[in-house]
């Protein structure tokens, strides 16, 4: 079937349907609409059995062990976004599959050649390099103003009561370099307590999925005696709306999503330090230190400005720009 030139370009955002994950993907899409009309899709995929755990070059015929609900057949999209592991069996064979008419895109390190890509886009401090890789600071995100702003209306008479400075709190959790244990939590929330209460501010707490429970318990209990809110796990998590809502923003070290999103913001960003040790993510903080988007938190706030960190919409316009040569538009 033809294509009719003028239509939107049809997107697809790809991934095993995890929200941090997926969120990337979407964020980048998103970011494209913005610049122009596209139709965007999302895809959720999963595989049979213990498929799933094994690297790609094991998955010789991906579509027939995809498992059921995964909406994976033609016709297919003129841009593929994907993202995630799980991804790579269908990415590396979506340009074969498609006699080169689909732009595939693929976000993160794939830790493989990149041959089978029209794109990837990793993090900079993957530290790849290559004609089809564009490397950006953080990983793409789906904050915006406009977001932000929506968010905050919802919470706004739990939150514009609050003393300032408010203080958002973005804890994460344990990973491959980084844990956070009873006594580290512990430690953290004193530094936390100390550095509001000097201020006169309220806090504004909110916790991941992989924020340990042990952790999660010390620092909602000793937080939760000041001023603000701490998000509990129950209703819709106010995330959004405590960066919208927010003077300062703390978050621990190991989220590249959620320190770009702080990042996004403008407002001082201030990095708390976790259990564990990783170059790369020590290269990606140098970074942000060095565009002045955050500092680590030495127990104490202070003011500073910055221009508001726009790597999703950088990536976007490369990837129009991109689909735009490949199909002779301008």
């Amino acid at each position: 079937m033809t294509k009719d030139r003028g239509a939107p370009p049809s997107v697809w955002v790809v991934s095993d349907g995890r929200a941090g994950i997926e969120n990337q993907g979407l964020g980048l899409a998103e970011a494209m609409g913005r610049e122009r009309p596209i139709d965007l899709s999302v895809k959720r995929i999963g595989w049979k059995g213990a498929l799933g755990r094994l690297p790609w070059w094991l998955h010789p015929l991906p579509r027939q062990t995809l498992a059921p609900g995964s909406d994976i057949a033609p016709p297919w999209p003129d841009i593929w976004i994907a993202v995630g592991r799980a991804t790579l069996p269908l990415s590396m064979r979506m340009r074969r599959w498609t006699r080169g008419r689909t732009m595939v895109v693929q976000l993160q390190d794939p830790r493989m050649p990149t041959g089978p890509f029209d794109l990837v886009i990793p993090p900079r401090h993957d530290r790849m390099k290559g004609e089809n890789v564009l490397p950006i600071l953080g990983s793409p995100h789906r904050v915006t103003a406009e977001r932000l702003a929506a968010d905050y209306a919802r919470f706004e008479d739990q939150l514009a009561p609050l003393p300032r400075p408010r203080v958002a709190v973005l804890i994460g959790g344990k990973s491959k370099a980084f844990n956070l244990s009873p006594e580290r939590a512990a430690e953290m929330a004193r530094e936390i307590e100390t550095a509001v209460a000097a201020a006169g501010g309220s806090v504004l707490v909110t916790f991941s999925r992989r924020t340990p429970e042990a952790a999660k318990a010390i620092l909602a209990s000793r937080l939760r005696h000041l001023p603000g809110m701490v998000w509990d796990g129950e209703g819709d998590n106010p995330y959004f709306a405590f960066l919208a809502a927010a003077d300062y923003v703390l978050v621990t070290e190991e989220s590249t999503n959620m320190t770009t999103e702080a990042a996004s913001t403008g407002k001082p960003v201030f990095v708390l330090k976790m259990e564990g040790e990783s170059l790369k993510f020590r290269l990606y903080h140098d970074e942000l230190r060095e565009l002045g988007a955050a500092r680590p938190f030495a127990g104490r706030f202070e003011d500073w400005t910055y221009q508001p960190l726009d790597e999703t919409g950088r990536a976007a316009r490369e990837v129009l720009r991109r689909f735009d040569a490949r199909s002779g538009v301008g």
